[in-house]
């Protein structure tokens, strides 16, 4: 039971005790005994209610069966595309399934999905990236939806690919008209490229600089762009928000080995390009013109 309930951060359910082969009068004792408290109807916590950050997301989940999957805000928090705020659990169950009543502390979805839509991350069902978009364009502001796209991108889980088939089984959805609207800023899709670097290799192209080396090699680190004769790095990534810590302190770990060599980093960000793309080109242009070293 310990080991179940670690998994799911100090959570577990009355089916899943029931399963281990503890029995009704067992669970009551321990209620009694405050060695189990109940969260929601037959889902509890073991040992106490000092709960982890993330507990209330299995509790959610648990409450609701075995097909429940983490959705909407709930999603894009764990996937680290918006920030964690407080509010209620966002679930999504199967279309037509019965007993699926409210209960306090989450928001239950009632909607069809299929296996492409959703997977595992850090052990929790959840939706896919893209499908946890559709439902956002559905419930959030578009600038919400367009900010929590962005960062998917910067963390390199945007696949517009994937966004588009999301798209087309949703059809009907009030969601449509916002998340086509995000796909048409995003760019169209080009070999799996993401949207950043497509539209950096339009700001590139408008600007008539140098085209440069894209995913080059640079001591054995891939970059994202490289003028080779500048010695001058593009990196399309950037550190926003806190809960990328390990990319952000690998990035700045890299930098100064570059540096030693001679080599200029720029970076790059969808903020950057639609707030100072010229103040961007013109950077670019003075390092390119001035020797590296």
């Amino acid at each position: 039971m310990e080991s179940l309930a670690t998994r799911q951060h100090g959570v577990i359910s009355n089916a899943q005790l029931l399963a281990l082969g503890f029995d009704e009068q067992w669970v009551e004792r321990r209620l009694r005994e405050k060695r189990l408290t109940a969260l929601h109807r037959n889902v509890y916590a073991v040992g106490h209610r000092r709960l982890a950050i993330r507990a209330p997301w299995w509790g959610a989940l648990l409450a609701y069966g075995p097909h429940a999957v983490l959705s909407h805000q709930s999603a894009a928090v764990l996937w680290g595309i918006r920030r964690s705020r407080r509010g209620p659990v966002h679930v999504t169950a199967p279309q037509g399934r019965q007993g699926l009543r409210r209960r306090t502390g989450i928001w239950i979805h009632r909607c069809k999905f299929g296996p492409e839509d959703v997977t595992t991350q850090d052990g929790f069902p959840i939706t896919t990236v893209a499908r946890t978009l559709l439902d956002l364009a559905e419930v959030a502001p578009y600038e919400t939806l367009k900010g929590a796209a962005e960062e998917a991108d910067r963390l390199k889980r945007l696949r517009l690919r994937e966004l588009e088939e999301a798209i087309e089984r949703g059809r009907g959805r009030r969601a449509l008209k916002p998340i086509r609207r995000l796909l048409d800023e995003l760019v169209a899709p080009n070999e799996g490229r993401s949207p950043l670097e497509l539209r950096f290799a339009a700001f590139v192209r408008e600007r008539e600089l140098p085209v440069p080396e894209q995913n080059a090699d640079v001591l054995g680190h891939e970059v994202d762009a490289l003028w080779p004769a500048a010695k001058l790095v593009a990196e399309l990534d950037s550190w926003e928000h806190h809960g990328h810590r390990a990319a952000f302190e690998r990035d700045r770990a890299r930098d100064p080995k570059l540096l030693v060599a001679s080599y200029r980093t720029i970076r790059v960000t969808h903020r950057r390009l639609d707030r100072e793309a010229e103040k961007l080109a013109a950077e670019i242009r003075q390092l390119l013109a001035t020797p590296p070293g």
